[in-house]
């Protein structure tokens, strides 16, 4: 029996734009999809990246997702590189990836690589279909904060198994806060691709709220981010440039605080949140407008994501799971098939709400405290836009809590005042461990290259 033949990203992207005009953008300029079809010195040279394993180095998004068009299919593996990748973890990934090849605008790590292709990033014609092609693995890394991160070997499959279910994306705007090179942004990079909708990519070097003017110009309809990213634009005054109809949260706890000031500066749009992780997928999605996700979401007979809680963590079983971490041979899944995502959450009535990350808990005297809990009671307070909580070393305890605050009214007086009324909000709603020992004013809050509260500098 004859095999099927793989219908890459290219060719799937190709027949989803084929009616309905679509669109890539960036910072410098607009392109049809029909247009698109990859880099320039690619499409001559395609035959030469057939079943080898390739690096994608840039800075920009644009050159990124171009390449993705051209190589899927052809290349035997994509090695998504984030630019934020430092200079002496390059080497050592091209090692456990077995990469033989890179692709570059001449941006990015690998940039300087041996053997790096450079090529120029161009609007042109689709490039040519390649004989015998072949399902690509997609490797993504994970967005650890400490060390070299892990990669996770994905397929189109997997990573494009969450878009059949979400809002339709024909003829939607997308748009997005995240990398493409991660897997949050690469969602929104293949809703659009697949859906036949576009899409209105970020800059590296582009402030929030030039990114919204852009965003609002091109018409975009569907915008997602982390909330730390929307805790960020709600702060730009360019925010009221745009109206979209559906806005989504991912990548880390929606609280209560930045749910209700999105529903009240976009109260016509359908406001989501949704748990993924780039090794599990796409677990679930909630649009009832609260915090946590309902009890109900572990009982979906017929589903085929399942969700478990074990031992106080989320664990998900699905067909959207990554295959493996490069390198490794261990499953990422248990003997059931469940995986561990190490996200903890807490039972209250008939919800359940997110504690945090089990490696992000604070030691102090031996009691665990989950800086999102502490973070979600501080958001709460009408003049803080945005609070951050970590752990400081002390030789007593073990260490300290401590908050640190942007106000939405930078004046030190209203500090003293927003101080005062935090820490009793604290200490009537957290157990003494948790309610934090300082409180510290911050004239802005630094976030990590994947759009979460940076915790690994006090």
């Amino acid at each position: 029996m004859k095999r099927p033949e793989y219908r890459s990203l290219r060719r799937r992207a190709a027949a989803a734009a084929l009616h309905r005009p679509s669109f890539l953008a960036d910072a410098a300029g607009v392109a049809g999809l029909a247009q698109v079809g990859g880099h320039s010195s690619l499409e001559q040279d395609l035959c030469h990246f057939a079943g080898r394993t390739v690096l994608i180095s840039s800075v920009g998004q644009l050159p990124a997702a171009l390449a993705l068009l051209a190589l899927d299919g052809v290349a035997r593996r994509l090695v998504l590189c984030p630019p934020d990748l430092v200079p002496e973890h390059v080497r050592a990934v091209m090692e456990e990836a077995e990469v033989d090849a890179v692709v570059t605008d001449g941006t990015g790590p690998a940039a300087a690589a041996p053997g790096a292709a450079r090529c120029r990033s161009r609007f042109v014609r689709p490039a040519p279909a390649v004989e015998g092609a072949v399902e690509t693995e997609w490797i993504l890394f994970t967005s650890g904060t400490t060390g070299r991160p892990k990669l996770v070997v994905h397929t189109l499959a997997s990573l494009a198994g969450p878009l059949q279910q979400g809002p339709a994306g024909s003829g939607a705007v997308w748009s997005t806060f995240y990398d493409i090179r991660r897997y949050g942004g690469l969602q929104v990079l293949l809703r659009a691709l697949l859906g036949g909708g576009s899409l209105v990519l970020s800059q590296a070097d582009e402030s929030v709220g030039d990114h919204l003017t852009r965003a609002g110009k091109l018409g975009v309809t569907h915008i997602l981010g982390t909330p730390t990213h929307w805790r960020r634009a709600l702060m730009s005054p360019t925010i009221g440039g745009i109206a979209p109809h559906y806005v989504r949260l991912s990548g880390e706890v929606a609280d209560q605080a930045i749910l209700d000031q999105l529903a009240r500066t976009f109260p016509a749009a359908g406001l989501t949140h949704a748990f993924a992780s780039t090794e599990a997928g796409v677990g679930f999605e909630v649009d009832d407008g609260l915090a946590g996700f309902p009890a109900s979401v572990l009982e979906r007979p017929g589903s085929p994501v399942e969700i478990k809680i074990a031992n106080g963590s989320l664990c998900i079983r699905s067909p959207r799971t990554a295959m493996r971490y490069l390198g490794d041979h261990r499953p990422l899944a248990d003997r059931e098939g469940f995986v561990d995502t190490g996200d903890t959450v807490t039972r209250r009535g008939e919800r359940y709400l997110f504690a945090g990350r089990r490696e992000g808990v604070i030691n102090v005297g031996g009691q665990k405290v989950h800086p999102e809990e502490v973070e979600a009671v501080i958001n709460r307070h009408p003049a803080v836009q945005m609070a951050r909580v970590i752990g400081r070393p002390n030789p007593i305890t073990g260490s300290l809590v401590i908050a640190e605050l942007v106000l939405r009214d930078a004046e030190a007086s209203a500090f003293v005042r927003v101080r005062d009324e935090v820490l009793a909000t604290c200490r009537a709603e957290l157990a003494a461990h948790k309610v934090p020992a300082m409180l510290r004013q911050r004239a802005a809050i630094a976030s990590s290259a994947a759009g979460k509260l940076d915790r690994s500098h006090a």
